[in-house]
């Protein structure tokens, strides 16, 4: 990054030179400070006064990542607040993409590094869900990936307290391609949840497919619970260990109850089909 690019804006004491992404209720920057530091800026885009719901959930992304942030493979959060009546969230710069476009490009880093890859990812959930966290959007897009292939879990907007048995949501978070049975029929959930969303990203990591493709979520959830026309992760992709075929259909199964308890015993079974 050229420390002598110009800046595009100053924003309090920031100065924001490239615009990273935008989507949502939010823009990414990168930005320095007075010393040159560079850092991602991500900034609420402007919303109604009386728009409360994406300012509460911008703000509990803010909280929850400064809980969380303490891993390696979590993006590390800076600080958070408001300048000039704008919220803003200060994190560390990677340079680097998100898994989906990496994927789309078939970039080497991440197909030469897949295998940790997928291993730094799982590690980065168990520590969430330590936190006593669900991340609830986990997704190849919400997971930054840096040139020397080292992984930052981004993303808690829609992030919420483990509960300590499955309980109903008062909304229904997530991406629908990314989201369990229990999601998408709204019926009670906890962090395995999460552990579904990984199975669904392995798989799509490995195989370029998504396992149960569908245009709506209700064409979704009937893919997922009718599995008649499901294909075998190696069917798309013989490279694949048969363990590390089973450590993805065990993450898929329709029952919370026959997935894996805990992102530890999957992470476990993740080093020993991959050989780590």
């Amino acid at each position: 990054m050229d420390d002598q690019s110009e800046p595009f804006e100053q924003f309090g004491p920031y100065e924001l030179h490239e615009l990273i992404n935008t989507g949502g209720m939010s823009e990414v920057w990168s930005a320095t400070d007075s010393s040159k530091k560079y850092f991602a800026l991500r900034r609420m885009l402007p919303v109604s006064l009386f728009d409360l719901t994406p300012k509460r959930r911008f703000d509990r992304g803010c909280e929850i990542l400064r809980e969380v942030s303490g891993h390696r493979s979590v993006i590390k959060y800076i600080e958070h607040g408001k300048i000039r009546g704008r919220r803003y969230m200060l994190m560390e710069y990677v340079e680097g993409q998100n898994l989906k476009l990496l994927a789309a490009e078939g970039d080497p880093v991440l197909t030469q590094n897949i295998a940790a890859i997928l291993i730094d990812v799982a590690e980065a959930l168990e520590h969430v869900h330590d936190c006593q966290y669900m991340h609830l959007d986990f997704k190849p897009e919400n997971v930054m990936l840096s040139r020397n292939a080292s992984v930052r879990l981004v993303d808690f907007d829609l992030s919420k307290r483990r509960p300590d048995k499955p309980e109903k949501s008062k909304d229904n978070p997530g991406t629908p391609a990314y989201m369990s049975p229990e999601q998408l029929q709204r019926q009670p959930f906890d962090h395995r949840v999460d552990i579904f969303a990984y199975g669904v990203s392995a798989y799509e990591l490995l195989t370029g497919q998504k396992p149960f493709p569908g245009d709506s979520p209700d064409e979704i959830l009937r893919r997922q619970l009718d599995r008649i026309d499901f294909v075998d992760p190696r069917d798309y992709n013989s490279d694949i260990p048969l363990a590390m075929e089973k450590v993805i259909l065990k993450c898929l199964q329709i029952s919370m109850e026959d997935r894996y308890p805990h992102m530890s015993v999957l992470k476990r079974d993740l080093e020993s089909a991959l050989f780590v």
